[in-house]
């Protein structure tokens, strides 16, 4: 009966090499490799632009160096056997991202952003040290799910009371400044989310009715207190007209409820509902309608003599970039307008890089999600598994959404391109989301006390 219970037994990860190498001296070479090519990058910008050297130079690079160097000490005194790719990453996209709006600052000099986004990015930096320092085992988070689910609904509700911008109520501005708490909620929601199906693992993988092929009907009493925070989450969302969160948390909790459970059926389902859900947003809300008709014909606004919109533009912007590129500050993607700089800053990234560049970036953000579900994988405990694989679904969603958007591929929802695009929200939500990937990744490749005694 004991080994019948071993064999059925869910089999444990293999134990980490007790003797791992660190590697915080890769960490630092990346490092100094991201922070080269972004400083590059940004001379190129302004000898392109304007014939000479920017006259901030000396603090972009000793801002964006200094970050840099202060996240890899955390990093090497805190979280010594963390994944030594994931800080380098975040810090080269972080840098173009300062580059891309450098660029685009110089064809609307009355609407400068290039640094304040600098001075969001040392605050997000700021914040990567401050998690990576405090946070000394991530299973702490395990015991504020509640708390962290009750904040995220508090911060996705405000919006509503505020005027819309842009046609959804997704801002809160105040005393001149802008914030975004949408950004926020979705890293409590995968914390919540991540600790409640922990817990009840077992539950969802074995229990319920089946009802075809591998898929079960779960339990009211296990499903529905998760169901219905994530029902709660979506149509407030809906209401504030912001459909590509609403899109990200639906694809967050289908793929953490695989990850689970482990049945594919879930997958299917999520899809077919997704699917249904966009169909019933598309037709019924006038906001999303129009950018539903703008996918299916981006050069209607052309043939009715009104010229090229926003998509169109964009998809110009691609097909002028080919495969080299124009060049940093040699585009026309500035004619896109008001969303060069955050939504469809990808385009001018296409256009200025070309399909190289373009494929560059985007290999990036493969590498970092890779990374964090590869961390998943390693972790033994099922909390962390979990966490992991929903903060890389997060990054791996919103890559996905805004540049199938901006490339036609599907209708435009107006996310933000994580650390590339302006906003202040975004750089410092995905600053944290780093900071959690590498505190994981540390718990993942740290060898066991006795292993490493031994």
């Amino acid at each position: 009966m004991t080994a019948l219970t071993a064999q059925v037994a869910e089999p444990a990860p293999p134990p980490p090499d007790a003797h791992a190498p660190r590697r915080r001296g890769v960490e630092l070479t990346l490092l100094v490799g991201a922070v080269l090519i972004s400083v590059l990058g940004h001379l190129y910008v302004g000898l392109a632009t304007t014939g000479r050297i920017p006259a901030g130079s000396a603090r972009y690079a000793g801002g964006l160096a200094g970050a840099a160097l202060l996240a890899h000490l955390a990093v090497r005194l805190r979280a010594p056997y963390a994944d030594p790719v994931v800080l380098p990453i975040a810090v080269l996209l972080n840098g173009l991202g300062l580059v891309l709006i450098q660029r685009l600052d110089a064809t609307t000099p009355a609407h400068l952003t290039a640094d304040d986004q600098l001075l969001w990015s040392a605050f997000g930096a700021a914040l990567f040290v401050v998690a990576v320092v405090l946070l000394r085992d991530h299973r702490t988070l395990q015991r504020y799910a509640y708390l962290s689910v009750a904040a995220a609904l508090v911060l996705m509700l405000v919006p509503v009371f505020f005027p819309a911008v842009n046609g959804a109520h997704i801002w809160i501005r105040f005393a001149g400044l802008s914030f975004q708490p949408g950004e926020f909620a979705k890293i409590l929601l995968a914390v919540f989310f991540a600790s409640y199906l922990a817990a009840n693992r077992t539950a969802l993988a074995l229990t319920g009715r089946r009802l075809f092929w591998r898929l079960r009907l779960l339990p009211g009493r296990v499903l529905g207190p998760i169901l219905a925070i994530w029902l709660l989450s979506v149509g407030v969302l809906v209401l504030e007209r912001d459909l590509g969160t609403s899109l990200l948390f639906f694809g967050l909790f289908v793929i953490m409820l695989f990850t689970a459970t482990g049945r594919i059926g879930w997958i299917a389902i999520g899809l077919v509902l997704a699917g249904l859900g966009a169909y019933a947003v598309g037709t019924l809300e006038p906001h999303v309608n129009s950018r539903v008709d703008d996918w299916l014909n981006p050069f209607a606004s052309i043939d009715r003599g009104e010229g090229p919109g926003q998509l169109a533009q964009s998809l110009f912007a691609f097909g002028a970039g080919g495969l080299l590129g124009a060049g940093l500050g040699h585009g026309q993607s500035f004619l896109i307008g008001f969303a060069a700089k955050s939504d469809f800053v990808l385009a001018t990234a296409g256009e200025e890089l070309g399909l190289v560049g373009l494929t560059a970036i985007l290999l990036l953000y493969g590498l970092l999600v890779s990374r964090g579900f590869r961390t998943g994988l390693a972790l033994r405990d099922p909390f962390g598994r979990l966490l992991a694989t929903g903060l890389a679904s997060i990054v791996a969603l919103q890559v996905f959404v805004i540049a199938g958007g901006v490339t036609g591929l599907i209708p435009l929802t107006g996310m933000a391109m994580p650390f590339l695009a302006q906003g202040g929200s975004s750089v410092v939500t995905n600053w944290i989301i780093v900071a959690l990937l590498v505190r994981l990744s540390d718990s993942a490749r740290r060898p066991e006390p006795q292993e490493a005694a031994a």
